[in-house]
């Protein structure tokens, strides 16, 4: 598409670096000590690096360019946003699974998690996982009392756990930032038969609802030993 986007004249930059840093959207960053246009997509045309180029290396120009993505800028700066409990092993991060059996030698199952973190809390709201994603928000406890939750419930699923009686704060805000921001296609619900489960479920509800999209959901409840009650 024909469009406005910035252009860097290289030999006038003198590689303070002031552009990238004003760059909100990451598109700009600095290439052997030179500032450089890394995605046009992150270019949103707005100019903001602009005015921090000392050396009126930057302009407008119309050219054939890729589209702006903000969506795609979203789920960069999550990722680049410091950790709520500063520990490396909540970082973003994608799991591939093949499509396997028990492995005969042990008759293990294998995991079927396919993405991390889960916890509600701590996953990004624009996750790149997120995209035409079916998914399963759960009680932490469930997947303790039912013995093949990962095969029946985790496959082929975005999982996001938590528990609303003693997690901080209400659910449904993120979780309607999460309907409403990425192309969910479907949402399961996993709760425990115990009253207080009964919060998760109602923010999840709350949630499609402050959406504004009808998304087909379902919500399954678990006996406290593991059996399956309502589905």
């Amino acid at each position: 598409m024909i469009r406005k986007i910035i252009k860097i004249q290289e030999e006038k930059c003198n590689g303070c670096g002031a552009c990238a840093a004003a760059c909100h959207e990451g598109a700009i960053g600095m290439v052997n000590g030179r500032a450089k246009l890394l995605r046009e997509d992150y270019c949103d045309g707005l100019g903001d690096c602009l005015p921090a180029c000392p050396t009126g290396a930057i302009t407008f120009e119309e050219r054939e360019a890729a589209a702006y993505d903000e969506t795609a800028v979203k789920a960069a700066q999550q990722a680049k946003q410091p950790l709520p409990c500063g520990c490396p092993g909540a970082h973003l991060k994608a799991i591939q699974r093949k499509a396997v059996p028990p492995l005969p030698q042990t008759g293990v199952a294998p995991s079927r998690l396919s993405q991390w973190p889960v916890q509600i809390k701590l996953v990004p709201v624009y996750a790149p996982y997120f995209k035409e994603a079916d998914l399963l928000i759960a009680a932490d406890c469930t997947a303790y009392a039912h013995g093949d939750f990962h095969s029946r419930f985790m496959q082929n699923r975005i999982t996001l756990i938590g528990c609303p009686k003693l997690d901080e704060g209400d659910y449904a805000e993120k979780l309607a930032q999460i309907i409403s921001g990425n192309d969910i296609k479907s949402v399961t619900v996993v709760r425990m038969e115990v009253p207080c489960c009964g919060g998760l479920e109602n923010a999840v509800q709350r949630a499609l609802q402050a959406s504004g999209k009808w998304i087909p959901w379902r919500v399954v409840i678990l006996s406290t030993d593991g059996r399956i009650i309502r589905e």
